[in-house]
């Protein structure tokens, strides 16, 4: 009998919780390690924090689907790592510590088999002096109730907007090594298209703050895509929607402290800014949470297992720009220094950015950290389950199951306005995620055939059929494993 511990109950967790418990017999344990109650489907917290959906409509409660399904769950967060176990605990295991109920505060070892690190980042508002959701009128859509707050301001601005007050938006990056611009390119533009619904677009002055040197980096370095009969570049694309829009836009700019309506921030021409507003929803920088690890003589060994996030089969070794291949990414995401722990998602050590670094004229780095979204993370997630399936039905440790971010595609529907008739999307694929300069050097790295975009109503639609097919795939109703990831 295999024990396989999975921590984090996001979209990586638990995809990687279904497939296992789908195909492993019932004599082996799953166990789930996680110290949020619900699921949730990240990718509609845009409409959330909009006010176009309720909360409770993406997500559910994993317990009783979990009790149901088979899968343990502790509602708990990890603390520590012993992967050689100790002197009491012939096993490798992690401490966790219950985080709610009767149990709370209390830790246990949490012994195991197989670990699968799947705690994604660690959401590092502090990094920005000031940055803190629902405050100084600064806001988030990175989980369901940080959304419930944007659209508590937003629609407090909108009605104080319909008495006749002036509004600044912005909306961006608020950290010069944030990510995820996707998300808050697709909440500008919701947000826009709300202002539109109630009459006070005329209101609004609406600003686009970025780390990015171009409009649609994304943080994957930008792209050459199809569009229609068209090439363009996705700077085009982003400044084509922007300018239809009335969007002004900042780039460029590592904001690094927030005070009440103000953002402090830094260009890349080492000059000092402010910008004020209303309203704000600013990314912030995502981290490792800072996990400490130990072998069994309880030395400290964290370096073996982390580099802020964990250390998987990628190279590490230091290049330049000009020198990064699409192999320093890794394929098996299996840390080297104990095969039977595994970091897929985001929870992976990236080897190095996809956006080229730069640094302000005063040396201070301002550049979009790498993307690892829903896609990206639910592949990844179900390779590393299908090598442990092998490993432990058939003995089978070769690894057989691979897939890098530099041969893998990955398809974006950026939600640009709600509504079934009126609504709009902003779709977006792009084959291979990492630019592979090598197979495709006309083309900036990347398949023209498989990198396109388009957009209109049917992006709206697509977007709409995805909410609900992978809210039925978590819920792991019939055939809920006939949906790709």
């Amino acid at each position: 009998m295999a024990k396989i511990v999975i921590l984090g109950a996001g979209i990586s967790g638990h995809v990687a919780a279904t497939h296992l418990r789908r195909k492993l017999p019932k004599k082996h344990e799953v166990v789930v390690v996680s110290p949020n109650s619900n699921y949730q489907w990240i990718p509609s917290n845009i409409w959330v924090g909009i006010g176009r959906m309720k909360s409770k409509k993406i997500l559910f409660p994993l317990a009783p689907l979990y009790k149901k399904k088979g899968i343990n769950y502790k509602q708990a967060k990890a603390v520590t790592f012993y992967p050689e176990g100790d002197k009491k605990e012939q096993k490798p295991y992690i401490v966790s510590e219950y985080v709610t109920g009767e149990k709370k505060g209390q830790q246990e070892k949490v012994t195991y088999d197989y670990l699968i690190n799947a705690t994604g980042p660690k959401l590092n508002f502090e990094a920005t002096e000031g940055l803190i959701p629902g405050k100084n009128k600064t806001y988030s859509v990175c989980t369901y109730t940080h959304a419930n707050h944007a659209w508590e301001g937003l629609s407090a601005l909108i009605e104080s907007m319909k008495k006749g007050k002036k509004a600044k938006i912005l909306i961006g990056t608020g950290h010069a090594k944030s990510t995820c611009q996707g998300a808050a390119f697709e909440y500008i533009l919701n947000v826009e298209k709300e202002l539109k619904r109630h009459k006070v677009r005329d209101m609004a002055e609406i600003t686009w703050i970025s780390n990015e040197y171009s409009l649609g980096d994304f943080g994957m370095d930008g792209m050459l895509m199809s569009y229609g009969d068209m090439i363009m570049k996705s700077s085009e694309l982003v400044e084509m929607i922007f300018e239809d829009r009335g969007i002004k836009w900042i780039l460029g700019a590592g904001v690094n402290k927030i005070e009440d309506g103000i953002a402090y921030y830094e260009n890349l021409e080492g000059e000092h800014k402010v910008e004020t507003y209303d309203f704000a929803m600013l990314i912030p920088a995502f981290s490792g949470h800072g996990f400490k690890a130990y072998d069994k003589n309880n030395q400290d060994i964290t370096n073996k297992l982390f580099k802020g996030f964990m250390i998987v089969d990628a190279d590490y070794t230091p290049k330049p720009y000009e020198e990064w291949t699409v192999q320093d990414w890794p394929e098996t995401y299996q840390n080297p220094n104990y095969k039977n722990i595994f970091a897929p998602g985001i929870a992976f050590a990236p080897p190095h950015t996809i956006s080229k670094p730069r640094k302000s004229k005063n040396g201070t780095d301002i550049f979009p950290a790498p993307p690892r979204t829903g896609m990206p993370s639910g592949i990844t997630s179900k390779l590393v389950a299908d090598n442990i399936i092998d490993a432990i039905k058939k003995g089978d440790n070769s690894l057989q199951h691979k897939g890098s971010m530099g041969n893998m595609g990955a398809a974006c529907i950026a939600s640009a306005g709600f509504g079934f008739w009126s609504g709009s999307g902003v779709s977006i694929t792009t084959f291979p995620i990492v630019p592979d300069f090598v197979k495709y050097p006309d083309s900036h790295g990347r398949h023209l055939g498989k990198t396109f975009g388009s957009i209109g109503l049917a992006g709206h639609w697509l977007k709409l059929m995805l909410h609900h097919a992978f809210l039925w795939k978590a819920k792991m109703r019939p055939f809920w494993w006939l949906i790709p990831e």
